[in-house]
């Protein structure tokens, strides 16, 4: 393994991750073309009720003006009874488990979907609470990973990089620990021990998990393999860092305890998981990728990208029968 000058990446965590600036979306020079992508009815069907989705949400949350095609959408589905019902009556929606994890029976916004939890998610009361010894013991656990900064002096971090490398693109040799072959995955230059000081170690672990256990969803947001693009895409592993950022701000990690619904339930998934952290990266990577799509972003969109998909998330960690992360309705994206 190639020398390389010993520097820590300390985390701030005070300070996000930002994106390098725009790179073409396109495979690196060595991989084959992405098999072509012929969009089906069941793929428009599923971008359709994404983005009808995220239309809503903008409307509703984010305060962006209303056309008078999106009001009468929304009139359509406000008044119509049943989210199953208006599904099962088109042939188009005959199998929509990208759709269903977005607009299933077990998601709300506001009033508009037919179940909602037993409290609002965004309330700024604080919820106060006892932890039982074993959440207290994975909570702990957790925040140590948080406080890990990467250091590319130590030899299991880099080795865990090189893992990431060659699970992301198997056969093809890395010429060294510094090298432009890093921006192929999308890392902002040539040694990737640079991006980590928003999170630490702990972004890298999250990618390595997402490449280990689900290998098919992690290559298909690598590779950029399906859907319509944008001109300027989001560069892959920088985007992944965002991701581990915003779910520990979105979880109240930084706190002795969670204070919010989301985070307060999410411990009782870790009670019961102790890979919840890293499964709920994977599930939010690919919601992020699917509202990216949805809403035909663009570079410059990412932040507004990323921030749809928390409220998706937090509304989902604030439903009441949400026992095990299997359970979270946008799982179905993995």
């Amino acid at each position: 393994m190639p020398h390389t000058t010993a520097t820590t990446a300390r985390r701030h965590p005070l300070s996000p991750p930002l994106l390098p600036p725009p790179t073409r979306c396109g495979l690196c020079r060595f991989l084959p073309p992405p098999p072509t992508f012929s969009v089906s009815d069941e793929s428009r069907a599923r971008v359709s009720l994404l983005l009808c989705f995220t239309r809503l949400m903008k409307m509703k949350y984010i305060g962006a003006g209303r056309s008078k095609k999106e009001n009468q959408a929304a009139q359509i589905i406000l008044h119509t009874p049943s989210y199953d019902l208006m599904l099962k009556i088109s042939p188009l929606f005959s199998v929509f488990y990208v759709a269903k994890a977005m607009v299933g029976p077990r998601t709300w916004v506001g009033g508009i979907f037919n179940r909602t939890s037993n409290k609002r998610f965004g309330s700024d009361k604080l919820i106060d609470y006892t932890l039982t010894p074993e959440q207290e013991e994975r909570l702990h656990k957790l925040q140590e990973r948080l406080g890990v900064p990467f250091d590319e002096s130590r030899h299991d971090h880099q080795e865990a990089l090189l893992s990431l490398w060659n699970m992301s693109f198997p056969g093809v040799k890395l010429k060294g620990m510094i090298s432009e072959q890093w921006k192929d995955m999308g890392w902002q230059g040539s040694n990737p021990a640079t991006d980590f000081r928003g999170c630490g170690f702990l972004s890298l672990e999250n990618l390595l998990y997402f490449a280990r256990n689900y290998p098919a969803c992690f290559n298909r947001l690598l590779l950029k393999q399906v859907g319509d693009r944008a001109t300027w895409e989001y560069p892959f592993a920088v985007a992944g860092i965002n991701v581990s950022f915003m779910l520990i701000q979105m979880l109240d990690l930084c706190s002795a305890k969670p204070r919010c619904l989301p985070g307060i339930n999410f411990v009782k998934l870790l009670a019961e998981d102790e890979d919840a952290f890293d499964v709920l990266y994977c599930i939010a990577f690919a919601l992020m990728d699917a509202q990216w799509l949805a809403m035909n972003a663009s570079y410059m969109e990412f932040n507004d990208v990323l921030q749809v998909t928390r409220m998706q998330l937090e509304r989902e960690l604030s439903l009441e029968d949400i026992n095990r992360m299997t359970d979270l309705p946008a799982y179905n994206l993995l």
